[in-house]
């Protein structure tokens, strides 16, 4: 009878353990289930054309180290030269929002977690470009056109730092009227956060500002980079329009300067200039705005709620460094992935650190086949 009675008590405990585990199973499968389509991204999808070059090469296009611009007339003859002189080209995909979104994917693991936006044309490059963010687990939604062929951006290597000239191309055909697409729209409805580089001002900042009114209305979150200084200044209007949607807003030391110096904020000091940037006026006011700010090797600035916070960075040596090509972009990817599974913005930064340091150890923004990332909890 006693054998009976434990046997009858094991029996209970199992089935409590087994309700248990189901309604575990059940919690994560609705969580993941609610991944899907939680991050959009819109931006400009380009194949970079990476090389390892001298300063004189530099020199030779008129090009800083650590900067990016767009492609004039006299820069035209890269791409070409690039791709038939150098030894080592390598082709990446790419395009800042691209990579962001790519990594946020890459770490999040589940397919169909993230939507990009974006023109690409029906070619060679094209296809390189589409095939590997839906190899990624991505859900592309391009714009096609037949005007130009696929964008490209040519990163040049120099000392480990990396000069990006962009030849927007077909990416410059982007148009407001792809989102009255009932399926790609369907796929902003469903999406809870929304990233971009202050690169496609240049394209289409209608759409960027359609999506955030969007976000706006409906309590969602918007996230933009700075991304590069001459964005700061001479696209500082539309900047400045998609500034009041921004919930998250990120950039680096040399951007941050450019965007105080255009908007004559009267200081030079990032913490100053990112307590500024909080409070600037915001049109959805249930939550503040959080400001990010990296400095290369130094302590990234986060303001949150009026409270300055610093975070340092994964130590590297210069040794270790292959180039810095698309670390901030991986950071920022690492940033979102934490984000829209609700993580604290300790963990958001963590995960950014990581990833960009992963980046640091490899050519362009390109990762490994499974992150090996360890949250804060489990350290």
């Amino acid at each position: 009878m006693a054998e009976l009675d434990s046997r009858k008590r094991c029996c209970e405990t199992d089935d409590i353990d087994l309700d248990e585990s189901l309604d575990k199973v059940s919690s994560q499968k609705k969580q993941r289930q609610d991944l899907k389509g939680i991050l959009l991204g819109y931006g400009n999808p380009l194949l970079d054309i990476s090389v390892q070059a001298t300063e004189e090469y530099l020199q030779k296009y008129d090009l800083k180290a650590d900067n990016a611009i767009l492609a004039d007339d006299k820069h035209k003859p890269m791409y070409k030269e690039m791709a038939e002189t150098f030894k080592d080209v390598e082709y990446v995909p790419g395009g800042a929002t691209l990579n962001a979104i790519r990594v946020a994917q890459w770490l999040i693991q589940d397919p169909g977690a993230t939507t990009f936006f974006g023109c690409i044309a029906h070619d060679e490059f094209g296809d390189i470009l589409s095939k590997s963010a839906q190899a990624a687990g991505m859900n592309v939604k391009f714009q096609y056109t037949d005007r130009e062929p696929t964008g490209t951006c040519a990163v040049v290597c120099t000392n480990k730092q990396r000069s990006l000239v962009a030849n927007l191309a077909a990416a410059n055909c982007f148009t407001e009227d792809h989102l009255d697409n009932s399926d790609n729209w369907a796929a902003v409805e469903a999406a809870k956060f929304f990233y971009f580089a202050s690169f496609p001002l240049t394209v289409c900042p209608s759409a960027m500002l359609r999506i955030a009114k969007h976000a706006a209305e409906k309590n969602k979150v918007v996230l933009m980079n700075m991304s590069a200084p001459f964005l700061c200044t001479f696209f500082k209007d539309p900047m400045l329009q998609m500034l009041p949607y921004v919930d998250y807003w990120f950039g680096n030391e040399s951007e941050t300067a450019e965007f105080a110096k255009a908007n004559e904020l009267g200081t030079t000091d990032v913490k100053e200039i990112a307590v500024k940037i909080a409070n600037w006026n915001k049109i959805n006011k249930l939550r503040p705005r959080i400001v990010v700010i990296t400095q290369g090797s130094e302590p990234s600035v986060v303001v949150e709620g009026g409270k300055i916070k610093e975070y340092p960075v994964i130590p590297i040596s210069e040794a270790d460094i292959v180039d810095t090509n698309g670390a901030g972009d991986a950071f920022v990817g690492g940033f979102l992935a934490q984000l829209v599974q609700n993580r604290s913005l300790d963990e958001c930064m963590h995960c950014g650190n990581y990833v960009a340091n992963v980046v640091l150890h490899r050519t362009g923004c390109t990762v490994p086949e499974q992150p090996n990332y360890k949250p804060l909890s489990s350290q």
